[in-house]
């Protein structure tokens, strides 16, 4: 049996060749890795994976690999989201036929201004009456140019198969707008990784988070200290992850974050275009940023 939607889940990312083909050995090597190290599942397709980058035969491709390689227990959930209903659906379909446990779904955003509350209502009950497989919300207002409001949130999580939301907003002021929906059918997870241990303590479930790719340890410290009740040990697995999570994740983006998987013995590899590989300046920031954690040189 699933065990329930906690812990730190790995939003991984899609290893390219030299020519920007997709490398599956190199991804399947990094998926079982993960989950060795003891993250809690993968999350495929997201935002850190270059999913806008993905062609959709791309994307199964990817749900497989990770599939084959992801034992029963772990959980495995990909993104599916679309700027049209019907497509969301299809990917939802198409993940659930390639073994997907559930569902990660970017609100629509090409047309942000036309997104209203009911809108959005309109989209995430279609989606959720027709994925074979349970869906969770992604709040992420760096791409989508709004967030998805508490009240709508609390609609949608009366939907049977809504069973919860990633928020990557990092708003802690916003984020008890989300857990008031919580309940023993609805999950709230954070995508911040520079608040993972705040987050924990307003009441969220766990995490997804691209920093814990590279740094996967000290994310589970951060959640396994706190779980303990050992906030003062939380607190300081946090200090030491908050600068890697802002800097690498949230200011250099993908690039830096695959850099800094090669640096710890993970296969990163270069980005796809228009994406552009890390400068020359930013790998001096991730060395320095791993050195400072005592990362470098760790797998």
């Amino acid at each position: 049996m699933k065990p329930s939607l906690r812990g730190v889940f790995g939003p991984v990312i899609t290893t390219f060749d030299a020519r920007g083909e997709l490398d599956l050995d190199a991804f399947g090597a990094n998926a079982k890795s993960h989950l060795a190290a003891g993250l809690d599942g993968l999350v495929v397709a997201g935002s850190t994976g270059e999913a806008a980058l993905l062609e959709e035969g791309e994307r199964q491709r990817l749900v497989e690999m990770a599939r084959s390689v992801t034992p029963n227990e772990k959980w495995l959930i990909v993104g599916t989201g679309a700027e049209s209903t019907k497509a969301c659906v299809r990917r939802c379909r198409e993940a659930a036929e390639r073994g997907a446990d559930a569902v990660l779904v970017v609100a629509p955003h090409y047309y942000a201004n036309a997104m209203t509350s009911a809108c959005l209502q309109a989209h995430y009950e279609r989606v959720a009456d027709e994925s074979p497989i349970p869906v969770l919300l992604y709040n992420i207002p760096k791409y989508m140019h709004f967030k998805l409001e508490g009240a709508l949130v609390a609609r949608l999580a009366e939907h049977d198969n809504v069973v919860g939301m990633k928020d990557s907003s990092g708003d802690l002021a916003y984020l008890p707008n989300y857990l008031a929906a919580q309940d023993d059918s609805f999950t709230v997870i954070t995508g911040h990784g520079g608040s993972f241990h705040q987050a924990l303590q307003l009441g969220v479930r766990g995490g997804i988070l691209a920093v814990a790719l590279f740094a996967t340890e000290l994310s589970l410290e951060v959640l396994r200290t706190f779980t303990a009740g050992n906030l003062a040990a939380s607190k300081e697995a946090q200090d030491r992850l908050t600068p890697m999570a802002l800097e690498i994740v949230g200011r250099m983006g993908i690039p830096a974050v695959k850099a800094a998987m090669d640096r710890v013995g993970l296969r990163g590899g270069p980005v796809r275009l228009p994406l552009l590989d890390a400068s020359p300046a930013d790998l001096a920031d991730v060395d320095r940023l791993l050195r400072e954690a005592s990362l470098v040189g760790v797998a």
